[in-house]
């Protein structure tokens, strides 16, 4: 089987959900022996150089992302959306046509609308002809809809209706994609769900990610542990930012006044952290860190407070498997077999969220049967190999 797979970028290192996925379906189906050629940006922080080669995969990294400024002003002007007009450079362009001239493909994988610049090209280039081969589109979340909710929930008036119709264009692009393609694929089944309102008869499938992090074979949080919080992420994407800062203000005063610490553990603009470092007192806020274990080591509770996003959240999986108890906002993720109250603490807003969390901090034995319940729930469910056979079978079909 040869594969060519259409990605926004290197997903090494793996400092985000979205790579983190991408990176793992992309080694789980080179595992089943297929042939892969991986389209995408190179990034500064990768250590893999244009036409590197591992076992089944070779790297085509042809250029940088469009520079973030110009790239946000040349969106607005475009029929793309921002996610994907960053990575529409003529050098990637140029390459997609080189590997689609050359031919003999299986498959084509659109990893994300991120990539969806490169639906028009593909296309044109097998209008008429009898050789198409399979498309695939991998979404990361269902676009239209948390790009519609993060698009309602800005605040200033000129950014919300710049991020509205930013929402339109993914819209667009995200039908598109799935009208134009032979297999979609959902990381959730409530995503599944979505699609399947306006394109039922189109095949598809729920390919949720598997986990190749650290598995924590026991754990017993003790009274003499920090009295520590912890939120893990990349805060990159305004969704991020706003869930961040949206939390922390309701939370720090409370936190301040029963002496519990907070953690923000994850990349972020320099300048957003300092303006939130400003205005908290129970928060701290790390940035990028080399080594994430020893922050969850000291935690006693993980916060998932997604009001803006919603869909799988690999950090769930990450808290789960080091055995971490998970205090969430309800509805914040999909896609993982928690119940509220067993192996899970849902809330139904920040404030209660909040309290939650002081009013449980020093309670270790529930955090502990928390903790025990979530790992037993999720411990043989997310393994890589079998989604790499879900892809496998989703391009082989006739």
């Amino acid at each position: 089987m040869r594969c060519l797979w259409l990605t926004l970028a290197d997903p090494e290192p793996q400092h985000n959900g979205q790579y983190v996925y991408s990176g793992g379906l992309i080694a789980s189906v080179a595992a089943t022996g297929s042939e892969i050629e991986v389209l995408g940006l190179r990034r500064p922080e990768s250590l893999r150089c244009n036409g590197a080669r591992d076992e089944h995969v070779v790297w085509w990294l042809p250029s940088k992302a469009i520079e973030p400024q110009h790239s946000r002003w040349g969106s607005l002007v475009s029929r793309l959306p921002h996610i994907a007009y960053r990575g529409c450079t003529t050098e990637m362009r140029n390459v997609l046509r080189e590997l689609l001239e050359r031919g003999g493909w299986d498959g084509i994988v659109f990893d994300g609308i991120s990539v969806g610049w490169a639906l028009e090209q593909v296309r044109d280039h097998y209008a008429g002809r009898s050789d198409r081969p399979r498309l695939i589109y991998v979404s990361h979340n269902h676009e239209e809809s948390v790009r519609t909710q993060v698009a309602e929930n800005q605040r200033p008036f000129l950014r919300r209706q710049a991020v509205k119709l930013d929402a339109i264009k993914v819209a667009r692009l995200e039908r598109e994609l799935v009208d134009s393609v032979d297999f979609v694929t959902a990381i959730t089944p409530e995503d599944l769900q979505l699609y399947r309102r306006r394109c039922n008869d189109k095949p598809m499938g729920v390919v949720t990610p598997g986990y190749r992090g650290r598995r924590v074979a026991e754990r017993r949080i003790s009274a003499a542990m920090p009295r520590r919080a912890i939120i893990v992420g990349s805060f990159d994407w305004i969704a991020k930012r706003m869930n961040l800062q949206e939390f922390v203000d309701v939370a720090d005063p409370l936190f301040a006044q029963k002496g519990v610490e907070l953690q923000a553990v994850g990349s972020a603009d320099e300048r957003f952290l300092e303006q939130l470092r400003q205005k908290t007192t129970a928060t701290r806020f790390t940035g990028t860190v080399p080594d994430l274990d020893r922050y969850l080591d000291e935690a006693r509770i993980a916060i998932v407070p997604e009001r803006n996003g919603g869909g799988f959240k690999l950090k769930v999986l990450e808290y789960v498997f080091n055995r971490i108890p998970v205090f969430a906002l309800s509805g914040s993720f999909a896609g993982v077999p928690l119940i509220h109250g067993d192996s899970v603490m849902l809330f139904p807003d920040y404030a209660s969220l909040a309290r939650g969390v002081v009013e449980a901090i020093d309670d270790v034995d529930r955090l502990n049967r928390l903790q025990e319940r979530a790992f037993a729930a999720c411990h043989d469910r997310f393994d890589w190999e079998s989604r790499g056979r879900q892809m496998l079978s989703a391009i082989a079909a006739s």
